[in-house]
Order: structure tokens, then sequence, then C-alpha cells
């Protein structure tokens, strides 16, 4: 019996680098290229059997789809294949406009994982959380589902419902969850204000929720109107914000740093190593900073919390960050289609790859809810005292209480937020430090 003869070249090859051993290198990619080819016959001679035999007839665009799909679905959770229509459809999202319910989501251990639910939109309000594996959409089971697969089945008309099952971490049963879709408009920063008291030190209260391309522009606004109020401190609040664009992360981070400080570096086979730096000529914003981070904090908002942490530039404070740390590729193919493609892990300047890693806190403060005793009583209650009525039918107010404004509703959270309050605690120790010296 013959040996196939892709047998007889390799075994040339080997006594030639034996003989040759300067070209071992040359020699080691002629036989990946052989055994390339090889693996390639063998695809092509199973997609002509399905052609041939398989009981109906199948669609050949379809069946090479559905190879590119589950090859890149073998790489990772966030590679993925786009047909035309997906591809032009995605296009479409990442105008910051889409109909959804306001989630980022990922494959994580084989789950479909929540890695944030952005703030105001109907998942946050639903009470979806970071963590949260969802193991049913309509009633269909996860199990193998493909990130894609998972954005379509939560994607709908506004108006429309869609009804989940989660597994919580410490819940010993599924949570189930409706969420009406919506118009999903992302405001990148939520709120901006000083939230001590008088007669205390101006610590100034900023929460951003994405990092997309006008964030910069924002955000020195509002930085400006910060200075004007006379801020002494200042707490940036990155929990559940799921990240964004690297350039918009280093251009926040000039805000803080100056120019020319490495904020991260990228290294994949494409490219060996890209460092950014920040390039802002700006007023560098040099007040005493506390850094709040959840696991519900990912991807571009690791980033910059792990460069201001590295410069010691402010102080970490909260749980540990959710650890995206990859950089996908978009590589558009002739008939429309594309492919997303894992190509890079980010670095931080110490060397660090926060994939799967994440940001550790340098002060560790879980999320409490915190109310006072007489406020505890308020909410036992539900309802004003027979006092508060009486005096109101006294004065010829009306009883029912009037809405609170969105402010007002901020303003409430901040106040019982367990990790704002110990933020606000440590910046008044360092800046009472500070005037001392």
């Amino acid at each position: 019996m013959r040996a196939p003869r892709s047998r007889i070249i390799i075994a040339i090859l080997l006594s030639l680098s034996i003989a040759f051993p300067i070209r071992a290198g040359v020699i080691e990619k002629v036989k990946e290229k052989i055994d390339f080819y090889s693996e390639l016959a063998m695809f092509g001679n199973v997609l002509d059997m399905v052609q041939r035999a398989y009981v109906e007839k199948v669609s050949i665009k379809n069946l090479i789809y559905g190879a590119i799909s589950g090859m890149l679905s073998k790489l990772d959770s966030y590679s993925m294949f786009f047909t035309p229509e997906e591809f032009a459809e995605f296009k479409g999202d990442t105008e910051g406009k889409f109909g959804g319910i306001g989630v980022e989501i990922g494959i994580r251990d084989g789950f479909l994982t929540v890695i944030s639910p952005i703030e105001g939109t109907p998942a946050w309000k639903a009470g979806l959380k970071a963590g949260d594996r969802i193991v049913e959409i309509d009633g269909e089971i996860t199990q193998g589902i493909t990130l894609l697969e998972a954005v379509n089945k939560l994607r709908g008309e506004p108006g429309s419902k869609v009804k989940l099952k989660v597994l919580r971490e410490g819940e010993s049963d599924l949570i189930e969850i409706e969420v009406t879709r919506e118009i999903i408009q992302i405001e990148e920063i939520k709120y901006a204000d000083i939230i001590t008291h008088k007669g205390e030190p101006k610590i100034a209260y900023l929460r951003i929720t994405e990092f997309n391309e006008d964030l910069p522009e924002s955000l020195d606004e509002k930085l400006s109107e910060l200075r004007k109020k006379g801020m002494e401190g200042l707490i940036l609040d990155l929990r559940n914000n799921p990240g964004g664009l690297l350039t918009t992360a280093v251009e926040v981070a000039g805000r803080f740093l100056g120019k020319d400080k490495l904020v991260v570096y990228t290294k994949g086979r494409l490219e060996d190593r890209k460092d950014y730096k920040t390039d802002y000529d700006g007023a560098v914003c040099n007040v005493p900073m506390v850094v709040l981070i959840n696991d519900g904090t990912a991807s571009a908002s690791e980033i910059l919390a792990g460069a201001l942490q590295y410069y010691k530039r402010a102080l970490v404070v909260g749980e540990k960050s959710f650890g995206k740390g990859v950089v996908q590729q978009l590589f558009p193919l002739p008939d429309g289609s594309a492919v997303k493609i894992t190509t890079e892990r980010y670095y931080l300047p110490n060397g660090k790859c926060i994939d799967k890693e994440g940001i550790t806190p340098d002060v560790k403060v879980e999320y409490k809810f915190v109310l006072s005793p007489d406020e505890f009583l308020d909410l036992l209650r539900g309802q004003m005292s027979s006092e508060e009525v009486f005096e109101k039918i006294k004065k010829g107010e009306k009883i029912k209480e009037k809405e609170k404004t969105q402010k007002e509703i901020e303003e409430e959270g901040i106040k019982h937020d367990a990790q704002i309050q110990q933020s606000i605690s440590l910046l008044k120790a360092v800046i009472a430090f500070e005037k001392n010296k």
C-alpha cells in the first residue's frame, strides 16, 4: 500500500530539516501549510457529502455561513459572524439608539451573563443585575446560545415584552423578570453636582454610564461647572458602566492624569504592541479622587479605573470589576456579511491583563442601602404620621405628596448608598490631611 503523498512530502521535509537546521523555521511553516490544506480538503469533502447525501436540498451559502459561525464560536464568547442583514442592523445599533431592553451581555462559563444593565433602561428598571445568568428567554432555554442569537431574541418592537428567567448568586430559585422593550437612548453622564452639606468640604459626585465619542466634551462641561461651584474632591462613579470606546477612555484619563501618560497597551498577533497615551492640553482636574467600581464595571471603564489606580491618582472603592480585557476587530466580507474577531488583549501600565481578572479595589465596600432609624420607621409605616396629616389639613394643603423630580430621586439614592457615603468619608479625611500639611 502506497503512503499518502502528503506524508511523503513531510518525511522529505523532516530529513531536510535535520540536514539544514538553519532552515528549520521555514520547514515548520511549510508543514503548517500542508496540514492546513489537508484539513481544508476534509472540510470540502464534508460539504460535498452534505450536498449530495443530506435528506433535503441545502443552500450552499447557509452551509458556509453556519460553518463560519460555528468556527468563530469556538474561539471565545466575543468573536462572531454577521450575515449581511445582521451586519446592517449591527451598524445601526452603534449610532446609540436601538430597540431593546438596555443590557450589556456576554457568555461566561457557558451561561448567558449580564455584564451590566444600562442605567435608566428597561433592564435597569426591571431589576436585572450585573452577574445575573439568563437561563431562559421567552420560555426557551439559553443553553448553547450564541451572543448574536441572544441579542436578536432580546430585541423587539418598542412596547413589546420579553420574559426572562435568571439565576442570581445567593438565590436558590430562578427569578422571573418581565421587561418591556423601548428605544434605548444612552445619556453618558447621569449626575454631576456637589453632594455634601454646607460647612463641609465640597465633594462632587459624577456618574458616567458609557464611554461614547461625545463623552469627553460633556465631561469638560461638567468639570468646568463643578470647579465654579468650588469642588474640593471628586467621586467618579463607574459602577454598572459596561465600557465603550477605548480611545474615549484614554481621552477621559487625560482629564485627570495630564499629558503623555500611558493608560493602556494592547498586544496581539496583528500588532505586537500598541501604546495608548494621554494627549490632553486642557486644565487637569487635580482634586483628590475616589473611583467607584463593581462587578458591572467592564472594559473601557476598567481601563480608566486601572490607570487612575496605577498612577495613585485616585482611590478605587467598591467591589471587584467584571474583567473584560479583549479587543475585537470587524472584518467586512465581500457579500455584505462580516466577522468580529478578538485580535488583542488590554494590558494596564504595570503589565497586568484585566481579562477575567478585573480590577481589585483599594478599599472594598459592599453595596448596601443604608437608612437612619427614623427613615426606617417611615419606610415601615409607608405613609405620613397622623401629626403630619392633621398639620396639612389645618393648612388646607393636599394630603398626597408631590411627585419627586429625577434630581430628588438621584439625591435620595446618593444619601442611602453605603459605597458613596464611605467615599465621602475617605475624601473628607484626605482633604483634611492635605490642609493640615
